[in-house]
């Protein structure tokens, strides 16, 4: 695609990165055919080829956004299916990323929206203050159908609705050491996911230690920026980064790291990202780039690793695989070919490829789109008839689990309990009440 960028705007390191992702674009359209949202809504406008005219007009003319070009913009999901999809390599991610960090700087929102996008990344990158918002949803809850019927009230809706009637109790993250350990990794502490789940991060503690590696939790980590990088509050994605890059250097420059693991896909993701994202800070480059290349998924990790052998007893899992784990970082086969080495039946639902619409505030900010693309995605994966529903990220797990009656684990959990761990919160009650039928 031609651009017009003159040559005052390249000199900006984030507009000659999106120029450069521009230009790649060929109209071919492949990625119409695998984007969530033409696919629900047919518009043009809401397909990458759609939203790069309108970023490309947008950010050459240094226009002010209109409110079409933020509507389409935020309906992204950032599932990244159309980087998978793209023959020319069109660095999407890069470009929806500035768009959104473009339109935070220059675009007033509604006072409503303003209030509940500032509310949303003040509260979810804290675990303590995520608590405690889950704890007052209880509140709330009664009000929750007639939210639903108040346009600008639905993401209040929606958040209940997501919410756990039960909060999980706190659960410390402590380091753990074996004997003859190969290796010693980091394990990302997370912010949303101890508190919705802390099984999974227990489970991916007993793993990575039956694999033969020490786990440690650095001290002053914190949240990925994942959250609020998706935003659009670029400040606050790059702060974040800083201080993880600064946590897991003192790990690395101190006693050293083999790896930097996450259990959560999304942040995985991101992770991975702080090279890029740092690039052109001399002080935090070279570190973000060594972080960078050290950060795994758990199953990326394991995926080589001398596990026991394991007894899935033949339990039949539908696999959903998150999106920023298959098109984020491009791991499709490792955690089916794991699940099945491990002993279960794992079955694979039509269009995987879609994202389930959880999408990290996605699924607050739109909820009628990600309403419908949860809803299909449940339709899917029951059609396996399966067991057990396994993913790699959190939000899969909250926006599945909410539609479909069946448990809804993480892989290492299924992982854990095939090699000698505990069975999965809410496997056992399921599978007595499938007996009993």
């Amino acid at each position: 695609m031609r651009t017009d960028f003159s040559p005052d705007q390249l000199a900006d390191p984030a507009v000659a990165s999106s120029e450069a992702a521009i230009r790649k674009c060929v109209h071919c359209g492949f990625c119409t055919a695998t984007c969530p949202t033409y696919v629900l809504l047919g518009d043009e406008l809401d397909s990458p080829r759609g939203r790069i005219y309108m970023i490309k007009d947008m950010l050459e003319r240094e226009r002010r956004p209109s409110p079409t070009v933020v509507k389409h913009v935020d309906r992204c999901l950032s599932c990244l299916s159309c980087v998978t999809t793209c023959p020319s390599g069109v660095n999407y991610m890069h470009l929806i990323d500035h768009a959104r960090a473009y339109i935070h700087q220059h675009y007033a929102r509604p006072l409503h929206e303003r209030v509940l996008r500032r509310a949303l990344a003040w509260v979810l990158p804290h675990p303590g203050r995520f608590r405690l918002a889950l704890r007052a949803a209880a509140i709330g809850r009664p009000l929750q159908v007639l939210l639903e019927k108040t346009g600008a009230l639905k993401p209040l809706a929606a958040m209940l609705k997501l919410a756990p009637r039960q909060v999980a109790s706190r659960a410390a993250a402590k380091s753990s050491s074996v004997a003859g350990a190969r290796g010693r990794v980091a394990l990302l502490k997370g912010c949303a996911e101890p508190v919705l789940r802390p099984g999974f991060r227990a489970a991916a503690v007993r793993l990575i230690n039956r694999a033969r590696f020490d786990v440690v939790f650095a001290e002053d980590e914190g949240c990925c920026g994942a959250l609020v990088h998706h935003l659009g509050r670029e400040a606050d994605g790059l702060a974040a980064a800083r201080r993880n890059v600064d946590a897991w250097s003192h790990e690395i420059e101190t006693k050293g790291l083999s790896a930097i693991v996450t259990t959560a896909s999304g942040c995985g993701a991101m992770i991975k990202n702080y090279g890029f994202l740092l690039q052109n800070e001399p002080v935090y480059a070279d570190k973000a780039k060594r972080v960078s290349a050290l950060a795994k998924d758990i199953t990326e990790l394991l995926s080589d690793a001398d596990l026991p052998p394991g007894n899935g007893r033949g339990l039949a899992v539908a696999y959903q695989s998150a999106c920023s784990l298959q098109h984020g970082q491009r791991l499709t086969a490792a955690p089916v070919r794991m699940l099945a080495a491990a002993g279960y039946d794992v079955r694979l639902p039509a269009e995987a490829h879609l994202c389930c619409g959880s999408a990290g505030t996605y699924n607050i900010l739109q909820p009628d789109i990600a309403g419908q693309l949860g809803d299909r995605k449940a339709a899917r994966l029951e059609e396996l008839q399966p067991d057990v529903v396994a993913t790699g990220n959190i939000g899969c797990a909250m926006q599945i689990g909410s539609r479909v009656d069946l448990p809804v684990v993480h892989t290492v959990e299924l992982l854990d309990w095939a090699t000698g761990g505990p069975k999965p919160d809410g496997v056992h009650d399921h599978l007595q009440k499938r007996s009993s039928l």
